[in-house]
């Protein structure tokens, strides 16, 4: 191969040809279907809104009547569940009156499962008598919970605690399980620390003397929250014991939930400080331990609409229905206290969208619109058709010179034909710069060629100094292995070698110089500058070694020749632009770098490696690259030694060129060697080389400088050595 090499200048960054791009401009297709589309579709909307607006009130008022009706019915149903559950409280108080008795010994047990049974709401109903005494029956929910440390049997349904002062002590706190029959399944008990007397709901029912509903509580035994409706019972005034049922407050989320008054409504009953008792959203949370409930304030609640909603309501005692907007959407809001007989200053509070109630008139505008459109999409369509035939081959034309100027090929695009004899004239031109500018592209680097495309500049010969990274790669003995292939199986051996070759550089950002024969010259950092390219040009040589690994195995299989690259490397200042003369020239590096690089290839031949880069090669790269140095060198025309290495593998660049551990440990003692050699400890660099030979005893380089340093060449280089690759 020649040992000349390439030069290039700068393209100047785009302008001429960009400059009408830049300035404003409409296309003919779709200036006449806006001006269509600006005098038909407002007109359309028009007739729309006009429409919409005069059927919006009514659907408000509409949507007020509903949630009224809603609001009404819900405190109602909430007021008979509280009123039913006080008449129950209330009978078995005047049962406690008439038979003081009863709740002394186990008749109370049937009837107490008999009003637990009256009602799905009641968690549990018990009696606690002023001697201490209680009994209690309840519903099981969770068999993995606790009684007394022991978990329900399996068929457990029900439970019946049972306290009795008057058969101890020690006096016990007993749990006794019972299934669906009510039949005993088995029971539990420990000394009892529990009395009835000290709770808030019989102090409260003592205090008020009637039927009471306490505040919001934790039922501990459940790890629940809710509220106590309680009456105590006494005879000739004197009190007996207090009757009492709990119902929890997501007894009250649920009925919430399953009666909501349009499908995305949420309901929230709340205490007169605005505390949040139930929710349809679930959005109720209970904190504190077991002597405290935290109720959630609506205003904090996670549902901001609801939040906020509640936060513009001018908190009136009666009901209020307002209007309320959030997020760009129509909510109607209704606010309302519940009636005076339940005893408890609750509020039931609603929060509808305006959509649940106006979407199949929203259907119906949609359904216009639709129609509307359809119609002016018929009319677009004719309106398209004929600007179609008046735009499109021009567009057509347009999409094949913007494919010319980004270099990719436009044949894929047919030819445009058109009675109007310019486009037909302007069709046939662009043909012709098609096919021109492709071939141009096969003989001048891509990127150069594209700068050239996007820009006014002219190709003029002259060049400028870069820091480039230039390769050269040649096929071992070409001679020797076209005497043993005919002729066409070794230039298509060579085709897809080059090919191959021409892949891997552009992948790595290269420029192809020139072909030469069975050789390639490349180079890494012009036209456009690229950071890192004497890596990308390492990962190159990587590429494509492994590639013709891939094809030599394929070979081998059928016992045909195999083929081998030498490939060198170095990293320089050069002179990069056109050369040549104007009628011919070429763009292409030229300097002493260049000269290099081409010695850096035939070095190869002397050590039997692969790939040889130089240090300025190894040093701009960095550690990144995995190398052994090879040699001392002095090159022709140059008076310092160069340093050369085996390029044995990359880090970073992909699993394939990540170097093996026996290859790290060749590199390590190549070092040592070669450090030996350097510094005359001729010795010490004989062992190190001999301990590379026992873990590879092919190797090249180890075998040459073993065989140097046992003749006693012990000055490298000599005389004769360099000249012998200075004449390669």
């Amino acid at each position: 191969m020649q040992n000349t090499k390439e030069s290039q200048t700068d393209v100047a960054p785009l302008n001429g040809s960009n400059v009408a791009r830049r300035r404003f401009s409409v296309p003919l297709k779709a200036t006449i279907i806006v001006v269509f589309f600006l005098t038909t579709v407002p007109v359309l909307l028009a007739t729309i809104q006009i429409n919409y607006q005069s059927s919006e009130r009514v659907l408000r008022n509409h949507a007020a009547d509903i949630v009224e009706r809603f609001r009404n019915e819900t405190i109602r149903q909430i007021n008979s569940e509280f009123q039913a559950l006080k008449s129950l409280v209330a009978t078995a108080a005047e049962l406690g009156r008439q038979a003081p008795d009863l709740f002394t010994d186990s008749r109370a047990l049937v009837y107490l499962f008999e009003m637990l049974g009256y009602s799905e709401t009641l968690l549990n109903i018990y009696v606690g008598t002023n001697d201490g005494g209680f009994r209690q029956a309840r519903r099981i929910h969770d068999h993995d919970a606790s009684f007394h440390g022991a978990k329900p049997p399996e068929d457990a349904v029900y439970a019946y605690r049972l306290i009795e002062p008057d058969m101890g002590p020690p006096i016990l706190d007993r749990y006794i399980f019972l299934d669906n029959e009510q039949s005993v399944l088995g029971d539990v008990g420990i000394d009892s620390g529990y009395d009835p007397r000290s709770r808030s709901w019989y102090l409260q029912a003592e205090e008020a003397g009637d039927a009471i509903i306490t505040d919001p509580e934790l039922f501990w035994a459940f790890g629940l929250v809710g509220f106590t409706v309680a009456e105590p019972y006494s005879v000739d005034g004197s009190l007996l014991g207090v009757v009492a049922a709990d119902v929890t407050l997501d007894r009250f989320s649920q009925y919430l939930a399953e009666n909501p008054v349009s499908d995305n409504s949420v309901s929230y009953m709340l205490d007169d400080k605005g505390l949040v008792l139930a929710a349809s959203d679930g959005m109720t949370q209970f904190g504190g331990g077991n002597n405290q409930v935290a109720l959630t304030h609506v205003a904090d609640a996670e549902n901001r609409i609801a939040a906020t909603a509640y936060s513009q309501s001018h908190e009136s005692e009666g009901a209020e229905v307002y209007d309320f907007s959030y997020d760009g959407q129509d909510f109607i809001v209704s606010l309302s206290s519940f009636h005076e007989n339940l005893g408890k200053p609750w509020r039931l509070m609603v929060v509808t969208p305006l959509d649940d109630f106006t979407a199949e008139f929203h259907a119906s505008n949609r359904k216009m619109l639709i129609i509307g459109l359809a119609a002016v999409a018929i009319q677009l369509t004719v309106i398209t058709i004929i600007a179609g035939l008046v735009a499109s081959p021009l567009q057509r034309l347009a999409r094949k010179v913007e494919r010319i100027q980004s270099l990719d090929s436009a044949s894929d695009i047919s030819i445009v034909r058109s009675r109007v004899r310019e486009i037909a004239i302007l069709s046939s031109a662009i043909e012709t710069l098609d096919t021109a500018v492709q071939a141009f592209a096969r003989f001048v680097p891509v990127e150069l060629v594209r700068q050239l495309l996007k820009s006014d500049q002219k190709l003029e010969l002259g060049g400028q100094s870069r820091f480039l990274s230039i390769l050269f790669c040649d096929v071992e003995a070409f001679s020797t292995l076209a005497e043993r292939i005919a002729a066409r199986d070794l230039l298509s051996r060579v085709s897809s070698l080059l090919g191959m070759f021409n892949r891997r550089v552009l992948e790595e950002k290269g420029t192809i110089d020139k072909f030469v024969g069975d050789g390639v010259m490349a180079f890494w950092g012009a036209p456009s500058p690229l950071d890192e390219h004497a890596f990308h040009a390492c990962v190159a040589a990587l590429a494509v070694q492994n590639d013709l690994e891939r094809l030599n195995q394929d070979w081998r299989k059928s016992d045909e020749p195999e083929m081998r690259l030498r490939v060198g490397i170095h990293s320089d200042v050069v002179l990069v632009g056109n050369v040549g003369s104007r009628e011919r020239m070429s763009y292409t590096v030229l300097g002493d770098g260049v000269n290099i690089a081409a010695r850096l290839e035939d070095c190869n031949k002397i050590y039997g490696t692969q790939i040889c880069i130089s240090h300025d090669t190894f040093r701009e790269a960095g550690d990144r690259l995995c190398v052994r140095p090879i040699d001392e060198l002095q090159v022709k025309g140059r008076r310092s030694l160069v340093t050369i290495y085996e390029l044995l593998g990359a880090h970073g660049a992909g699993d394939q060129f990540e170097p093996s551990e026996s290859t790290l440990e060749i590199a390590r003692l190549s070092r040592r060697a070669f450090d030996a050699l350097v510094a005359k400890d001729h010795n010490t660099a004989l062992k190190a080389y001999r301990e590379v030979l026992e873990r590879r005893p092919d190797d090249p380089v180890a075998s040459l400088h073993v065989k140097r340093l046992e003749a006693g060449e012990i000055d490298p280089p000599s005389r004769a050595w360099v000249r012998e690759i200075n004449d390669v």
